[in-house]
């Protein structure tokens, strides 16, 4: 592909889109190259597509054929649908970003994502909730709120908090250490576990936020440097979902679930998700035993030749 990318005039401007997603936007490593690679990748397709070199003239020119007979090829190579509706992003901001370097408005064709097969509810995958977190970072007007949208997402499935608990945090939490003491409903606290993708998101959203962090604080900002709103989340993730083409049950609280069907999937005991959710009686949490067997039945109906 390295010697077909030459030829083209758009793999410079894909490489000034790595620079402006990693210096600007502030994305993660593993965002930037992902998207960057499907860059390269539509650049090189539309050279066989087109018969053509192609500039930046081009990716504004593109019509809605063309973004459909590219998703043809990466389906029919064996993409999923999640991954789907994630490329179909990246391209999107990758177009849009070819007509900001013109001065021109984006004018993206329109392009329906695939849509996701109807089947009995169930939490979001881990790869959904990822594509989630970072999708609602890429909706942000600012490096720092996209950065903070990022973080709050990624806690809420990382640790398995409501998101009242996540936006109650305050600056008396930090310096940020592998658990975090948490205030769940009718002040009860407990101690959530904080992984290292997790911490380190809130740490990047801190290095970002032009709001100083002081014990008395919230630790997530409004734009105005208030406390962080409930409906700004969920409204994030409305509009990620839309993008990624994932369904109405991929809400902020969905996050939490996923935490909890997740774990008792690999073995945890009720007991311990039960202490981890913050849950007054274990049958609050049995409810996630039947999540995972709708999930397991799911999968066979599936799977299974006969079902």
């Amino acid at each position: 592909m390295a010697d077909t990318l030459i030829s083209h005039p758009a793999a410079a401007l894909a490489l000034r889109w790595h620079e402006h997603l990693s210096r600007e936007r502030r994305r993660s490593e593993h965002t930037v190259r992902a998207y960057v690679a499907t860059a390269h990748r539509l650049i090189a397709f539309l050279g066989e597509h087109l018969g053509e070199a192609v500039d930046a003239s081009t990716l504004v020119a593109l019509k809605p054929s063309d973004l459909r007979a590219y998703l043809t090829r990466r389906r029919a190579a064996g993409l999923g649908n999640a991954s789907a509706a994630r490329e179909l992003s990246a391209v999107r901001g990758f177009l849009a970003f070819a007509a900001a370097e013109q001065g021109r408005e984006a004018a993206v064709p329109r392009v329906k994502g695939p849509k996701k097969p109807r089947s009995v509810p169930r939490p979001v995958s881990p790869d959904e909730a990822v594509a989630l977190a970072e999708e609602a970072g890429e909706e942000a007007s600012q490096p720092w709120i996209a950065a903070r949208d990022e973080a709050v997402l990624l806690l809420l499935y990382g640790s398995g908090l409501r998101v009242a608990e996540a936006l109650g945090l305050d600056g008396a939490a930090l310096p940020l250490g592998d658990a975090l003491r948490v205030t769940g409903k009718r002040a009860k606290t407990r101690i959530v576990p904080l992984l290292a993708p997790v911490r380190e998101a809130i740490e990047t959203y801190l290095a970002l936020c032009p709001y100083a962090p002081s014990p008395d604080l919230p630790l997530f900002r409004g734009a105005r440097g208030g406390p962080l709103r409930g409906e700004i989340v969920r409204r994030a993730v409305r509009k990620a979902r839309r993008t990624l083409g994932l369904s109405e049950r991929a809400t902020p609280h969905a996050l939490r679930h996923s935490f909890a069907t997740h774990l008792l999937g690999r073995g945890a005991d009720l007991r311990t998700l039960q202490e981890l959710l913050g849950h007054a009686s274990l049958s609050s949490t049995q409810i996630y035993t039947a999540v995972d067997a709708a999930h397991l039945m799911d999968v066979y109906r599936h799977a299974h030749p006969r079902a």
